[in-house]
């Protein structure tokens, strides 16, 4: 990779912070989530009562709004880096590979956010009715299906990417005589 510009390195730096700390979030909210349900049907485990549904409710679209927001700033970071670096991308295949991934999942994901805007809207915004707010995240689960962990195993594989860079094209060096 050639050198870039310091302002290069801080969005780069802010993708790859938030990216990573999107990642872990949307690892612990997922586990959260569906640890709230029976495997089957998604009808809630006994543990869950209409006592304590809301604050697990209030807990979780927190990390709906952490999630959305960190994706928000890893989207706009890694876009303003791409931008300022005129890294080549043909010569770089681990960066292209990794802007591929968050290409293709975007959509999806922002998608999956709609939805989660509408659960941090009904959690902060508007009345809290328990019942609605679970169904939005049913919903969100139902979806898309196994998308969320397709996306986890991707953007992990582009963390190896991004450490180990492999399918760089080096420039030869020609010894002229």
């Amino acid at each position: 990779m050639h050198k870039i510009n310091k302002l290069s390195k801080l969005f780069m730096y802010i993708s790859l912070l938030s990216g990573v700390l999107w990642l872990g979030s949307y690892l612990t909210r997922l586990l959260l989530t569906y640890q709230l349900f029976e495997p089957k049907d998604y009808i809630l485990k006994p543990y869950v009562t209409p006592e304590n549904l809301g604050g697990i409710l209030r807990i979780l679209g927190a990390a709906a709004s952490t999630t959305s927001i960190l994706y928000s700033i890893f989207i706009l970071a890694l876009i303003i880096f791409l931008i300022s670096s005129k890294i080549n991308l043909k010569k770089n295949g681990w960066l292209f590979i990794t802007v591929l991934i968050v290409l293709i999942t975007l959509p999806f994901e922002i998608y999956l956010m709609t939805i989660d805007y509408s659960i941090i809207k009904s959690i902060y915004y508007s009345t809290f009715d328990s019942h609605t707010i679970l169904n939005l995240f049913i919903k969100r689960l139902k979806i898309l299906g196994s998308f969320s962990l397709v996306e986890i195993f991707s953007y992990f594989a582009a963390v190896y990417f991004i450490l180990f860079q492999p399918l760089t094209k080096r420039d030869e060096i020609k010894n002229e005589d």
